[in-house]
């Protein structure tokens, strides 16, 4: 495992495992964040090597989504210095960021998956 980025909190350690895990990226949070003290300090996420490129990609294309859309008080997604008009790298960094953001075919079939077994196991219970 390989050190991939250092977070404040607990909750922002589990929204970034929750997106690396979407995309079938395993993930590892040192000082673990389910014990039963808060954690007042850095929360340190972990992937493995084979899947660290992958991962810092994502957490990029996420992050320039982020700007573009206007998320955290950017405004309209121009920043001082930009142009307007998009360029042909801006171009591409949109639509790299807007293929990892939608859920890939891979990710729904999980959420059925766990939906199918939830109510199967309910239904177990209940019988």
């Amino acid at each position: 495992m390989v050190h991939l980025t250092s977070v404040q909190g607990p909750f922002h350690a589990r929204v970034v495992v929750a997106r690396l895990g979407a995309e079938g990226i395993l993930t590892e949070l040192r000082p673990p964040v389910d014990g039963p003290y808060p954690v007042y300090r850095p929360v340190d996420v972990y992937v493995s090597e084979e899947e660290a490129e992958a991962a810092r990609e994502l957490l990029l294309a996420d992050e320039v989504e982020a700007v573009l859309s206007g998320v955290d008080g950017v405004g309209d997604g121009a920043w001082e210095g930009s142009p307007r008009e998009g360029s042909e790298a801006d171009g591409e960094a949109r639509d790299r960021a807007s293929r990892h953001a939608r859920p890939s075919r891979q990710a729904w079939i999980l959420v059925a998956a766990v939906v199918v077994l939830t109510v199967l196991s309910f239904a177990h219970v209940f019988s």
